[in-house]
């Protein structure tokens, strides 16, 4: 896929009764969004220390369409419908890359 890169950081807080269950069904959707798709290139979600129920989610798409592609899938949207009850938060902030790098 050509065009420019789309680059987000989702902020989330999850409710804390809900966060192991939330963390399967995340863990699940990243792994399906990265192995299936080729237009999504990265896909890190990390816990605020001593918050762990703050989930931030670095994302990396190969364009904007890749990004509409990904909103679409069947493994997306079983992730958003099964944490719609335990998400209280969500920002989406578009940020630009300023030096990305990964072992291969």
């Amino acid at each position: 896929m050509s065009g420019k890169l789309v680059v987000r950081m989702a902020e989330l807080e999850i409710d804390p009764d809900q966060l192991e269950a939330y963390r399967a069904l995340l863990a699940e959707e990243i792994e399906a969004s990265v192995t299936l798709e080729d237009g999504v290139l990265s896909l890190h979600a990390v816990s605020i220390k001593d918050s762990p129920h703050k989930i931030r989610i670095l994302e990396v798409y190969a364009s904007s369409k890749a990004y509409e592609v990904h909103l679409r899938t069947p493994h997306f949207l079983k992730y958003k419908s099964g944490t719609a009850g335990m998400v209280t938060s969500l920002t989406l902030v578009d940020v630009e890359p300023v030096m990305m790098r990964a072992k291969p």
